[in-house]
């Protein structure tokens, strides 16, 4: 009787954890970059939905603030997409991105608080999850 030995699976479970990450991270990317994109445009069409905060120390008008998180939306949009090709430039492009889309909301944090926090947290777990270590085959 000879023993039969299954060939090993295709990935490992570290291997599909990194892909999962890098997925988590374009999806995350997405979807802050689709809020940063409609942050922006509230800036742009509606200055009346931020707080006035007249003793900012970093302060611009809104419709500048506006403008910035629109750019940066439409950045992280594409920067997510090829994400999710797994392109190395793509992964470097993220943590950029995230680290300016954290920076850009911190220092916009005072105009929309919730909203600012709530995208510093998104791009905080984007920035953990493409500076993961990535086994290589």
């Amino acid at each position: 009787m000879t023993a039969t030995h299954s060939a090993p699976p295709h990935g490992t479970a570290k291997q599909s954890w990194a892909t999962g990450l890098t997925v988590f991270a374009g999806v995350m990317l997405m979807i802050g970059g689709v809020l940063d994109i409609t942050r922006g445009i509230m800036g742009i069409a509606e200055d009346d939905v931020f707080v006035r905060t007249p003793d900012y120390v970093f302060q611009f008008d809104l419709t500048s603030w506006g403008w910035i998180h629109l750019i940066l939306g439409i950045v992280a949009v594409l920067v997510s997409l090829g994400l999710f090709s797994e392109a190395t430039w793509a992964r470097v492009a993220g943590v950029a991105i995230a680290a300016l889309v954290i920076i850009g909301n911190f220092l916009s944090l005072p105009y929309y608080p919730v909203w600012s926090v709530v995208l510093i947290a998104i791009s905080a777990l984007i920035i953990w999850a493409l500076c993961v270590e990535r086994p290589r085959d």
